[in-house]
């Protein structure tokens, strides 16, 4: 039981070979895209660039329609006239005399200075006839499908308000070296990075605000638990004792860290604070295995796997007062929670007969509303939540090895995120 609900530490390593393909860039059409409304029109012509940043232009203008094709708040519409950025209003007045009337109409313009690239891009409100967003980014070419993703999210925050998730990433573990390394992934399943080289069992990565990664890892046959420091470049240890050390989550603040110890006469769990090395205990239950500790978005509860009353359940703490209560009764095994970015609903892993495989559920807070998100596909575990609260990363047995996929909120439009060879574990999407 303990193994389980710990996510399997002690696992025999499968072999691998290779590492990663990007996915197919593709539009998944899910049930909670446009509802029954219509999108506002995107038009979206081709980038204009000078003669050595034409491929740039063109590597740049799909990826930006990529993302907001898969953010699904406008309809992406490349089918209108070219644009003259020395003649505007001929240019968007061109895109009205053609077929659909779009909203807005969003335009770049690529230039190259060795060694960097200027990307300058507008979005014209068709109503006024007006830039409603005009930016420049500049970089080299390695950072232009970074620059393409935050121009991408800057535009949705900027016309919609809304937060964009082009600029994240997902960090797993993985194990094709026939080790279990961290690695992450953009959330479009490009720019694969091996950042750990621990040759043992390095698991559960979990994405503080500041940009670290914080992790547990064998490195030295004992379960610690480390931070990758992506902006420094370095690894260093956090908590080294004997003894089970598994990392549940950061507090929303990055001053804290949940995580299990087997510190007691059961694995337990404790707050670390980063501030003050200090750490407390905070569940105490000496016939039970509690495990896989989240923070909720506000940091005043925590959800947390235990088998107090028997089979493991998911339940919710109030941290102020330690009150806890269970949100899950009736399941044989339950895993993996994590709470959504609004506060709204917890996903977790679990199994709802002896034989039946692992599949992705919701709970609602009272613990009265349960939603099925996967079924009949595989094995399905380890979800985590998008930075919007839109989509769900998880893995599946679903294609014979453990892959990453994602899919909306509801279930719908299931896919693959990035076709990495080997299994992939315990995904967690950064903040």
């Amino acid at each position: 039981m303990i193994r389980k609900i710990f996510l399997g530490c002690i696992v025999v390593l499968c072999a691998g070979v290779g590492i990663a393909a990007p996915t197919k860039t593709d539009v998944y059409i899910g049930i909670t895209s446009a509802g029954k409304q219509q999108l506002p029109l995107l038009g979206m012509p081709a980038f204009t660039a000078d003669e050595s940043s034409q491929e740039a232009a063109q590597e740049v203008h799909e990826v930006m329609r990529a993302d907001l094709l898969f953010a699904r708040y406008f309809d992406v519409s490349e089918d209108g006239p070219a644009f003259d950025p020395s003649h505007v209003k001929d240019s968007l007045a061109a895109w009205t005399k053609e077929g659909k009337k779009p909203s807005y109409v969003l335009t770049g313009t690529i230039h190259y200075a060795e060694p960097y690239y200027t990307i300058k891009i507008y979005v014209y409100d068709m109503s006024s006839r007006s830039a409603v967003f005009a930016k420049a980014f500049k970089g080299t070419k390695n950072s232009l499908r970074r620059l393409a993703h935050i121009a991408s999210d800057q535009i949705i925050s900027a016309l919609l308000g809304k937060r964009g998730i082009a600029d994240t990433k997902i960090a797993f573990a993985n194990n094709a070296t026939r080790h279990k390394e961290i690695y992450v992934v953009d959330y479009d399943g490009h720019n694969l990075q091996k950042l750990t080289k621990d040759n043992s069992i390095s698991i559960l990565p979990r994405w503080s605000k500041d940009g670290r990664i914080f992790y547990t890892t064998y490195k030295y046959r004992n379960p610690d638990i480390f931070a990758i420091d992506l902006r420094a470049g370095k690894i260093s240890p956090i908590i080294i004792k004997k003894g089970l050390s598994l990392i549940g989550g950061v507090s929303p603040d990055g001053k804290a860290l949940v995580f299990t110890s087997s510190g007691g006469t059961n694995p337990s769990i404790y707050i670390y604070n980063l501030e003050t090395q200090q750490k407390v205990q905070i569940t105490n239950k000496t016939t039970a295995v509690d495990g896989s500790p989240s923070y909720s978005p506000d940091g005043k509860y925590i959800t947390f796997v235990s088998n107090r009353a028997g089979n493991p359940q998911i339940y919710v703490m109030e941290l102020a007062t330690g009150q806890t209560r269970p949100l899950t009764k009736n399941f044989n095994w339950s895993d993996t929670p994590q709470w959504s970015p609004t506060g709204e609903w917890i996903v977790f892993s679990g199994r709802e007969g002896a034989y039946h495989p692992m599949d992705i559920f919701l709970v609602d807070l009272t613990g009265t509303h349960i939603k099925r998100l996967t079924s009949d596909a595989g094995s399905n575990e380890d979800p985590t939540w998008s930075p919007d609260g839109r989509f769900i990363a998880f893995t599946t047995t679903r294609n014979g090895r453990r892959q990453l996929y994602m899919m909306d909120m509801d279930g719908s439009a299931p896919h693959l995120l990035a076709d990495v060879a080997g299994d992939s574990f315990t995904p967690h999407w950064s903040m």
